[in-house]
């Protein structure tokens, strides 16, 4: 069993913004593996269970908002019984150029509060990632108005190229393993 859980604030006010690529990408692979997110009031996410090929596949989007997802991941381990190894977390970053992911097998939070509320509820930061580079704000612009905004023209079809290919790459990781997601995933 592998659960990859996209991050992102529930409702239509956030839906499609720069802090949501992590729900954005769920909706790729939901539709790639053809099955649907439903909600699981228990597990404090939308869930939808795939199968592909050998594998077996939870795919998640808290709904406790950003800054607690770390619940909904905590009762997601613990329900499917998964290690931490067998997690992926989905999350937008600042820090990257829009368009552009990065994959790593572990690490801390940064600066973001999605991640540091998985980490402290899980305990570990050892689970792989997928960042997904919105870009930073323009100087002088406030920062939560840029993560809540929502990307036009190039800009969103350089985002919609990365959901795509993050969702292949979580793929590539249920069958091959991280080490091998990072060096065909890992792009500018």
């Amino acid at each position: 069993m592998y659960l990859i859980v996209g991050l992102g604030n529930v409702g239509e006010k956030y839906a499609h913004t720069r802090h949501n690529a992590g729900f954005d990408v769920m909706e790729k692979l939901a539709g790639k593996l053809g099955v649907s997110l439903r909600k699981r009031l228990l597990l404090k996410g939308m869930t939808a269970k795939a199968a592909d090929g050998d594998r077996e596949i939870i795919l998640c989007e808290p709904t406790t908002y950003m800054n607690h997802s770390g619940e909904c991941v905590k009762q997601l381990l613990r329900r499917y019984g998964c290690p931490p190894e067998r997690l992926m977390v989905i999350y937008d970053d600042i820090d990257l150029a829009p368009g552009s992911i990065r994959i790593r097998k572990n690490g801390g939070a940064g600066t973001h509060n999605g991640m540091r509320s998985i980490i402290g509820c899980i305990g570990t930061q050892d689970f792989p990632r997928i960042r997904i580079g919105t870009g930073d704000r323009p100087a002088g612009a406030d920062l939560v108005e840029w993560v809540l905004g929502r990307c036009e023209g190039e800009e969103r079809e350089r985002m919609e190229q990365a959901f795509d290919h993050a969702a292949e790459s979580a793929l590539v990781w249920v069958h091959s393993g991280i080490n091998t997601a990072m060096n065909t995933g890992n792009r500018k």
